[in-house]
């Protein structure tokens, strides 16, 4: 298999402010995102020859995009793969520019999830049990499945509640930073601790929050990037595992890790060259959709070994002024997961890190970051990484 390593790289990016946008429909999102990421490489909306839209629930095929942004007779390609959605969406445009096809895309990843009045992610149970295997069919929210997760770590490792609202902390903390995060106050252990119980033992502090947002890059070939600006952020390496299985759903799951995530990482790691993530990355940006999450995907992603991941939290490995940085911007604890614009944003992140333009949030010397989403209860992941 061939590498997709500096194939591609990003030449502009933009990303809207998350939240709860009352004031703003999907179109005024994507506008903002799309114009500053045109802004930002220099160019105009024809310059585009081709883009691709990731949406969950809000919005139907390429139409979608077409009408928010004007577009005239280009392709434009909806992708939708649960929480991956807008990293995958963002993957699919890489390599039409790899392979030669186009010079110059776009890629749009939104959610508008305020204005529906539900209290959690929009459901899609019809489709779902469409084409759910018969050999089971549980019952359960995320928040649940994640709660059984936490569970069996406590049991099996050894850590607390604790643990997790360090997690929590740490991101709120983060997010303080951050001017275009729906959540910008930061929290105190105790609170984390003494939060009203949604799935115990997760507490209000340890799930992400419903919001609206969008976010949106431009990509080019390697060949052209320095056409558009001098400090373009190369494509490293890309990942995406799909099994056709939930893996909680499977007899005999450990809920100790997502087998999605572990092989989503290998196959970026190959990619772009990286034998010790912990070490050789700079920054990373890990879904957490739940402060467990995060916790077992510092394992799954290779940068502990499983079960060491409580006593990186308690040596502060992860906090901004520690070895590898995770979720400077505040990860979903502080974007909330607006599920089709979530994988931009975090590549935002990156971008703006490996630029050295994160401001309060910088991370010194950083030249190479990761991205990662899970979903579909879970499992499909993602694993992007970008770098000088």
């Amino acid at each position: 298999m061939e590498s997709i390593r500096d194939k591609t790289a990003i030449v502009g990016m933009g990303c809207c402010k998350f939240g709860e946008n009352w004031d703003q429909g999907a179109v005024d999102m994507i506008v903002d995102a799309a114009y500053e990421a045109y802004q930002d490489a220099g160019i105009e909306a024809t310059d585009v020859q081709a883009a691709w839209v990731g949406t969950n629930t809000s919005g139907k095929a390429g139409q979608c995009l077409a009408a928010a942004l004007k577009f005239q007779g280009i392709p434009i390609t909806r992708v939708e793969n649960y929480c991956c959605t807008g990293m995958d969406a963002f993957r699919n445009a890489v390599f039409s520019v790899a392979c030669g096809m186009y010079d110059t895309v776009l890629v749009v990843g939104y959610e508008k999830l305020k204005d529906l009045g539900t209290g959690g992610l929009v459901g899609q149970a019809g489709a779902e049990i469409a084409f759910r295997p018969a050999v089971m069919a549980p019952v359960g929210t995320p928040g649940s499945y994640f709660g059984m997760a936490s569970i069996k770590y406590f049991q099996k490792y050894g850590a607390t509640r604790e643990h997790l609202a360090k997690i929590a902390v740490k991101n709120h903390h983060n997010g303080s930073l951050t001017p275009k995060a729906h959540f910008q106050k930061e929290i105190t252990l105790e609170q984390a601790l003494n939060a009203p119980m949604i799935a115990w033992p997760l507490g209000l502090f340890d799930c992400c929050g419903v919001t609206d947002g969008a976010a949106a890059a431009v990509i080019t070939s390697k060949a052209l990037a320095k056409k558009y600006r001098q400090d373009p952020v190369y494509v490293k390496g890309l990942g995406l595992s799909v099994d056709p299985i939930p893996h909680m759903w499977k007899p005999g799951h450990d809920y100790l890790h997502w087998p999605s995530s572990v092989l989503a990482g290998k196959e970026a790691y190959k990619h772009a060259g990286i034998t010790n993530p912990f070490k050789e990355l700079s920054v990373a940006e890990l879904h957490d959709c739940f402060t467990i999450t995060e916790l077992l995907t510092y394992e799954d992603l290779g940068f502990c070994k499983p079960g060491e991941g409580k006593d990186y939290v308690d040596s502060g490995a992860f906090q901004k002024s520690g070895e590898l940085p995770v979720n400077t911007d505040g990860g979903l604890k502080a974007f909330g997961h607006p599920v089709g614009a979530t994988g931009l944003r975090m590549m935002y992140e990156i971008y703006k890190q490996i630029q050295g333009k994160a401001g309060p949030r910088q991370v010194k010397d950083a030249h190479m970051g990761l991205a990662h989403n899970l979903g579909g209860h879970p499992s499909v992941a993602s694993v992007t990484i970008l770098g000088r």
